[in-house]
């Protein structure tokens, strides 16, 4: 057996509001280890491009998620095939699994809550049902998935790590760090770990960052470039192996699932973000947070804020 471990982000490019990682793994048998998640389970999950028949949508979540459409989609194929022993909890009762390392730093953001009922498109017979089909394929086929954790970083720590570093992309290294140890620590038994994970920046070195999280190892880099980077983690307990590469979330399954979770955690706390400030600036449009638009939203809440007490750096990540 081996698990199969995707992660990707959300929220990377935004001024405001939280960024959000996620790692999700399968276990799945030796001889299955080289197929296609997609084809093993295709009687009951589909990608974007296959025609929309009743199947769960699994993609990139630029794919399955739009602001005209909602979280329908994305909160479909998370509570299906992630949440389906808990279908109905609260944003915070979700984090407390996901990220529970967060938790303090997010209580301490003016707009949190974590009240928000989820799923928050409802539908819960039809994620039940959903998630019973899904849980009779995973059967057949030997399979089994488990969300492993989420790393939630909210701007004055983002703001931190930049500081830090001097640079954006040691954001996404602290993240990834986390999740590689979250994995390495709680995944049970002691089998292969096999990490895809979407590549960002263009960077193609990784080296340095895994061995940074894992000092107990010794990284060998066995290919690097713009197509991939690969290295194998020696002197551990299980073998690790690590895949970096453009573009994962539609080719990796797993990498598919981590996108859509960081995508749909991300949501929910925009969700709550934009209710905290339509409170205090009634009329106020929301926002994503994202470039150009961000701007627009800082200064329309500007006076709330400072009415508030809440210093600009503490809204706004600077890159």
């Amino acid at each position: 057996m081996a698990w199969i471990i995707g992660i990707d982000e959300a929220g990377y490019g935004p001024n405001l509001g939280p960024f959000v990682m996620s790692a999700v793994a399968c276990r799945v048998p030796d001889d299955l280890g080289h197929n296609n998640l997609w084809h093993l389970l295709n009687g009951v999950v589909r990608q974007a491009a296959q025609p929309n028949d009743g199947r769960i949508l699994v993609d990139d979540s630029k794919r399955v998620y739009s602001t005209a459409g909602g979280l329908g989609e994305l909160e479909r194929g998370v509570h299906s095939l992630l949440v389906r022993n808990s279908p109905s909890l609260t944003l915070h009762t979700f984090l407390e699994g996901v990220a529970p390392d967060d938790l303090a730093e997010l209580r301490a953001e003016h707009w949190y809550t974590g009240v928000s009922a989820i799923p928050a498109a409802g539908r819960l017979a039809e994620i039940a049902s959903l998630a019973t089909g899904f849980d009779a394929a995973c059967t057949t086929t030997g399979i089994a998935f488990r969300l492993v954790r989420g790393v939630v970083m909210c701007p004055p720590r983002f703001n931190g790590v930049l500081d830090a570093h001097g640079s954006k992309g040691a954001v996404l290294a602290e993240a990834l760090r986390h999740l590689l140890r979250c994995c390495r620590e709680t995944l049970p038994g002691d089998d292969r770990l096999q990490f895809f994970v979407d590549k960002h920046g263009g960077r193609n070195a990784y080296a340095a960052q895994i061995q940074h999280a894992l000092a107990e190892g010794i990284v060998l880099v066995r290919q690097e470039g713009m197509s991939r980077s690969v290295y194998e983690v020696l002197g551990l307990t299980r073998e690790m192996h690590l895949t970096f590469q453009p573009r994962a979330d539609s080719e990796h399954f797993c990498v598919a699932l981590a996108s859509m979770t960081s995508k749909y955690l991300r949501e929910l706390l925009m969700g709550e973000f934009n209710q905290f400030w339509q409170q205090h600036v009634p009329g106020v449009k929301p926002t994503a947070g994202y470039p150009g638009d961000a701007a627009r939203f800082l200064k329309d809440i500007t006076p709330a804020a400072q009415r508030l007490g809440i210093s600009e750096a503490a809204l706004w990540r600077r890159k």
